[in-house]
């Protein structure tokens, strides 16, 4: 075979793998919270295990993760969720936002709270508070959305995510005073 057909298969050989691990998220999928700002986006395996939250997930738990998530891709500025503080937590179905690039805050009481995709505020879920709020994109940011009953059994398979919930429990808890009951 010629070097320089050998040489293209080398660098495309890479993409064809990843494509294969690629889900595309579907279009419906939490069109409810969803701004018009976000657009479905591809979860990448090879990605997906560099990213701070899940780093210490087996491939076949990224899987998992894959299959029971939907990744967005937002424009910074875009409002990913809200809440005026009247339908509080699990008692709207809510689920986990994980920031996997860029950054994000939290607006509340005229405050914001930034953070990136290795901080303790990594992650979001509006069971932390009952008071108003905003998640906000503060760059161009890829987020991802686990529904609760695919988080919950997640973490009933063993899935280790307890560092990252714990910090961000405390990181939480400060800003909100958090209910105890967050981490199960």
């Amino acid at each position: 075979m010629k070097p320089s057909i050998l040489a293209a298969c080398a660098v495309l050989l890479p993409f064809l793998i990843a494509a294969c691990d690629a889900k595309p998220q579907p279009p419906d999928a939490s069109i409810a919270t969803r701004s018009t700002n976000m657009k479905p986006s591809v979860t990448y395996l090879h990605l997906l295990k560099h990213t701070p939250f899940f780093t210490s997930l087996t491939t076949g738990q990224l899987r998992w993760v894959i299959a029971h998530s939907h990744e967005w891709e937002a424009q910074s500025g875009t409002v990913i969720e809200q809440s005026d503080g009247s339908a509080h937590g699990a008692a709207s179905g809510q689920g986990m936002w994980i920031l996997l690039d860029g950054g994000w805050q939290i607006e509340s009481a005229q405050r914001t709270y930034p953070a990136g995709h290795a901080s303790a505020g990594k992650w979001f879920s509006p069971t932390v508070t009952d008071q108003p709020w905003r998640l906000v994109t503060t760059d161009h940011s890829y987020v991802m959305k686990i529904e609760r009953a695919d988080f919950d059994a997640m973490l009933g398979q063993g899935f280790a995510f307890d560092q990252h919930l714990n910090a961000g429990y405390r990181y939480y808890s400060e800003l909100f005073a958090a209910p105890a009951d967050l981490v199960k």
